[in-house]
């Protein structure tokens, strides 16, 4: 899953942010299976963890994971260069919610033309859970 750290997609879910002194709201900017950025009024610090509901649209359920700050624009401008909000790395996440993320990415890149390899993993990431599911059952 390195080769894929830094690729993203770009969506805008709505989040509901749990952190241990206070809850809020905020909206992604982009997503990948390893965490997101969130865009929010007033970013946590750096290093809080956090308990997140992604809703996703026309998704049956919504995702849950368990976050940790990785930096946080706290005192910059809020524009489209330098979003206020936060950065986050998933340290809890079920596999099917990281394949769910997994898919859209997919669905998004792939239309965008992007470097094959980095389809390849994520069509891992969408296997692994397929196999698991049908070795369950």
């Amino acid at each position: 899953m390195d080769s894929i750290k830094h690729s993203t997609a770009r969506v805008k879910w709505l989040v509901e942010i749990q952190a241990r002194d206070r809850c809020m709201d905020g909206v992604t900017w982009n997503v990948s299976p390893n965490g997101l950025f969130i865009r929010c009024a007033k970013p946590l610090r750096l290093n809080e963890v956090c308990d997140l509901t992604i809703k996703v649209p026309g998704a049956e359920r919504s995702l849950a994971a368990s976050a940790e700050v990785v930096w946080s624009n706290i005192h910059g401008q809020d524009d489209e260069v330098t979003p206020r909000g936060m950065g986050l790395r998933f340290l809890k996440i079920s596999s099917e919610d990281r394949q769910t993320i997994a898919r859209v990415m997919f669905k998004q890149l792939k239309s965008e033309k992007i470097d094959p390899s980095k389809l390849q993993d994520l069509q891992t990431i969408m296997l692994s859970q397929d196999e698991l599911s049908s070795e369950a059952a």
